[in-house]
């Protein structure tokens, strides 16, 4: 058709990079009042239909034929011009698609056709005459009165709510509708996240110390003066860090902006949600994985309209479609888990950062063991700014941490899993009624099966991983979720002298039964909470004293306040200790912190039991101490020998294929491909690999990966850039999958 009329810029929903610019179409009369910046709208492309996002309008450089939109898929725009500007970035800064950007940042929003309608009932007579009609049914139809009379005094109830309310069979209530005595309306209605808040009672602000009071006026500030910030808050397990965010998130809603909390644990969230809506009431929404997609869209909608101005959830929170972003709060800001570790790539703490620059927003990262990066970049040299809370709540103390060496227990003939130590210090808090925490970071009954005759080690045959037994009797893939039969005989050798290695979650529960037999023991890790509102339900037993013990995995090694803990035993702190990961003695030194810091937070002292094999490790032995800044000053001497960040960014190419010559040889032609692109542009980065990465298989794809590594960021996408665009003109002849990670959070 001939150009004419209003032109939209339109980024189009294909993930490929020659396609990832916008494209000129125009707005047919019937969409010219609806169409506006942040539409999401149909558009022909290619002999397809697909959906795309109005981006801006403006006409094409050159003069082509352009065609019409197709339709419009909202009744309102589902972007904001700020999460435009945010998908580019993205798109940019992760290299990835900017219409794979905004899919991400509208995830809880597309896929969705649209609100939950009901059917409300109603009585169709005057209340006048209700009377006169319930008197005639009494004798010869007494339920249907029953149920009319209830309609007639509670009007808006749905089919089976009027049926249960009147003590009558739902089949009662449809001949009333066929009689045509109710009415029934259809209503949108929201699927709500957990208990409304007006059951849950309200709280008021505590009384802050000096250290929690200096920390608030500093964001209030920055909040008052509406310009971009940066807070470290480095406090102390117990320290009152979550005051903190409450009442700066009080502050950003008085200046009329919204605030977005994120933690990186759907274990956290049900405690969350309760101290949050005690708070804020119903103006609370929440976001995370384990809602439904209906739950997700209407908090999604409930935020985008105005009614939810707080958000509560895990990484994909800081999409939230606010209109006025004040606050980004990112509690344990040092978790691994806020950076998305498939597909798109993205680190929530530096989306968060970057809206709060794009909306004069602050942002507040808050750990007791902040990351190594973050710690440097609150230090003179870095743009945070750092608050600090250096004392627990009322001056409690910090728990006492006892080093126990296993080398040690085995020399003494004790083979089992506790150390006596660690044995006759639960046996005491059984006797005085008080709780135990178990940690240990591997879920299962044993780590590994292994036969002792030839030496197999049972592995998944689509990953290059041990299967993990469990007590069901099955061996199981915690990456593929491959499961099998425990084999009778050694299926390389034949042999009967086949027997399980290592202890898991599951192993310790089993011995901690035949140690304890009176106590009340429940296990808390991603085996028992898969099913929704188990978090929830393990952690209220706890709570409310139903339990003397409690095991589990990382999910309960922090953010989780359980006043009547009185002990914590590690069952083995080697177990990320030795991963092949040059953030392993960070990880294992964060965790054990944490951990420890679940203990001692009531009116009673606490204790903390550490057990390992590397007792003079200096990230073991920091911890013990409660020493941060003694860790990391050991650590960022590694790293800074070693070139590894914060004195350096990486970049990591993984290349997966069903065949392992064929993801071997593509691996060696990308490494040949940036030796070019770096010496023909004179970039300062450096190639390591290519190799097998340390699972070098899943799911029957073999992995091989390239790491990059330079002082800069912007060589290193530069670099890939132009590597991905030459890639791209080769297929399909090069057959890889590349996946991008910038700046990976781990190498596996």
């Amino acid at each position: 058709m001939e150009q004419s009329g209003l032109i939209a810029e339109i980024i189009v929903d294909l993930n490929a990079i020659r396609t990832d610019r916008v494209f000129h179409y125009c707005i047919p009369p019937e969409f010219k009042d609806i169409v506006t910046v942040g539409s999401r709208v149909l558009v022909p492309f290619g002999g397809r239909k697909l959906a795309g996002y109005v981006a801006s309008f403006g006409q094409p450089v050159e003069k082509v034929k352009l065609k019409n939109i197709a339709g419009v898929l909202d009744a309102d725009p589902v972007l904001t011009p700020e999460l435009l500007v945010l998908a580019r970035w993205m798109a940019e800064n992760y290299l990835c698609g900017t219409s794979e950007a905004l899919a991400r940042i509208l995830s809880p929003r597309l896929g969705i056709k649209g609100h939950r309608e009901v059917k409300l009932l109603s009585a169709s007579l005057p209340v006048s005459e209700a009377g006169d009609i319930l008197t005639s049914m009494a004798d010869r139809f007494p339920k249907q009165a029953a149920a009319l009379r209830q309609a007639v005094n509670c009007p808006g109830l749905k089919r089976s709510e009027l049926a249960a309310a009147a003590c009558v069979s739902v089949a009662t209530v449809d001949i009333l509708v066929r009689k045509g005595l109710l009415n029934s309306t259809s209503s949108k209605q929201l699927r709500l996240t957990g208990k409304p808040a007006e059951y849950m009672g309200r709280s008021d602000c505590l009384e802050l110390n000096l250290e929690q009071a200096a920390a608030l006026k500093r964001i209030s500030d920055g909040l008052a003066d509406n310009k971009f910030l940066a807070f470290l808050l480095h406090g102390v397990t117990g320290s009152g860090k979550t005051e903190v965010y409450l009442q700066a998130i009080a502050a950003a809603l008085r200046t009329g902006r919204q605030a977005a909390a994120l933690v990186p644990e759907i274990s956290l969230t049900p405690q969350m949600v309760e101290l949050f809506r005690k708070r804020f009431g119903d103006q609370v929404a929440v976001l995370h994985s384990s809602l439904s997609g209906g739950e997700r869209y209407d908090e999604w909608r409930r935020i985008k309209e105005g009614h939810a101005p707080v958000v509560l959830g895990t990484r994909s929170a800081v999409f939230a479609p606010f209109t006025q972003p004040g606050i980004f709060i990112l509690d344990e800001e040092h978790e691994p888990s806020y950076k998305q570790d498939d597909h798109l790539r993205y680190h929530a703490r530096e989306v968060a950062l970057k809206r709060a620059l794009l909306s004069n927003a602050v942002v507040v990262l808050g750990s007791a063991t902040p990351s190594l990066e973050s710690q440097f970049r609150a230090s003179s040299l870095g743009p945070y700014q750092l608050l600090t809370l250096s004392h627990r709540i009322d001056k409690r103390p910090l728990p006492p941490v006892r080093i126990i060496d296993l080398r040690a227990e085995i020399k003494n003939g004790n083979r089992s899993i506790f150390s006596r130590c660690l044995e006759a210090a639960v046996n005491e808090r059984l006797e005085k009624g008080e709780q135990t925490l178990l940690f240990l970071n591997r879920r299962g009954y044993t780590t590994f099966v292994v036969c002792r005759e030839c030496g197999l080690v049972l592995k998944c045959p689509h990953c290059d991983i041990s299967l993990t037994y469990h007590l069901v009797g099955l061996l199981r893939c915690h990456y593929c979720n491959y499961t099998s039969s425990l084999p009778a005989l050694c299926p390389g050798c034949g042999s009967d002298y086949i027997r399980q290695f290592g202890a898991g979650t599951q192993k310790v529960e089993e011995e901690a039964h035949r140690l304890f037999p009176r106590a009340r023991i429940v296990r808390m890790d991603s085996d028992t909470t898969s099913r929704k509102g188990s978090h929830e339900r393990i952690f209220n037993a706890f709570r409310k004293g139903q339990a003397d013990i409690l095991i589990g995995t990382q999910m309960i090694a922090k953010g989780l306040d359980l006043p009547d803990i009185t002990l914590v035993g590690v069952i083995n702190a080697d177990s990320t200790l030795y991963m092949p990961d040059f953030r392993a003695a960070e990880r294992t030194f964060q965790l054990l912190t944490q951990v420890a810091g679940r203990t001692g937070r009531g009116s009673l002292p606490g204790e903390v039991l550490v057990q390992t094999y590397s007792p003079e490790h200096y990230s073991i032995t920091s911890a013990a101490a409660h020493d941060c800044e003694g860790f990391y000053r050991s650590e960022l001497m590694l790293r800074r020998a070693l070139g590894y960040p914060p004195f350096s960014h990486l970049a990591r190419l993984l290349f997966t294929h069903a065949a392992e010559d064929e993801v071997k040889k593509g691996a060696e032609q990308v490494r040949e491909l940036l030796e070019r692109v770096i010496t023909t542009g004179s970039f300062a980065v450096d190639i390591l690999g290519p190799a097998p990465a340390p699972l070098s298989r899943i799911k029957g794809q073999y992995r091989w990966q390239l790491v990059l590594k330079g002082p800069q960021r912007s060589s290193l996408r530069d670099v890939i850039r132009k590597v991905l665009s030459n890639l791209e003109s080769k297929r399909p002849p090069f057959k890889l999958v590349v996946n991008v990670d910038i700046n990976p959070q781990g190498m596996f």
